[in-house]
């Protein structure tokens, strides 16, 4: 480790800040990261795959991160939203924000079929063991014992999901109104952020 930099422990993640002087300081002076990446999400998913409902939590945890959803959008999303034979669904964001219409990929595509076979006729696509739509607060906790099963050292909280998605689509390229308009965002500002720190956006230059 370079001797200019120390390793400051900070929630949600340890990030490495520089020591001005050499002087011991408890001031983080870095940003905390508040984003998953790809890598991080695949061994989100890979362990709710395992847990009795897998096929529901590991849909939660590839949507989310996939289409930016906030936990409260992506538990009140409905079957009449999914188009399953054109591969489409509607988005309605929370907080403002502009409605889309987005793609779905085919493991995305499989697994709803696959979950609403075993989970029968109901108004929302992702239902507790009751039958209910599933509660906000259930998601943050089916994240937050997703992060220690894999065995991340940071806390993850859903939000993170959202953020993974707009680093994740910064970093392939994309430009800042397309993921303005994926994301649902009301305004360019919000957007900038994550192009700005995209670390591989320049890669291929």
């Amino acid at each position: 480790m370079p001797a200019n930099l120390r390793l400051v422990k900070a929630s949600p993640a340890r990030v490495l800040v520089p020591v001005r002087g050499g002087r011991k300081s408890n001031k983080a002076l870095g940003r905390v990261r508040k984003h998953l990446t790809p890598e991080e999400v695949e061994r989100l998913e890979k362990v709710v795959k395992r847990n009795r409902n897998g096929t529901r939590d590991w849909l939660l945890i590839h949507m989310a991160a996939r289409h930016g959803f906030r936990a409260s959008e992506i538990v009140n999303l409905k079957r009449c939203d999914i188009d399953l034979d054109r591969g489409r669904m509607q988005v309605r964001r929370l907080k403002g924000g502009q409605a889309t219409v987005h793609p779905l990929d085919g493991p995305t595509l499989r697994a709803l079929r696959q979950l609403y076979r075993e989970t029968g006729d109901t108004l929302y696509v992702f239902v507790s063991e009751r039958g209910g739509p599933m509660a906000r607060e259930a998601f943050q906790r089916l994240v937050e014992r997703a992060g220690q099963a894999a065995g991340l050292d940071f806390a993850v909280h859903p939000h993170m999901l959202r953020h993974a998605c707009g680093y994740r689509l910064a970093n392939e390229g994309k430009d800042a109104f397309a993921i303005q308009g994926w994301l649902g965002h009301q305004s360019l500002g919000m957007t900038k952020g994550y192009c700005a720190l995209a670390a591989d956006r320049f890669k291929d230059w």
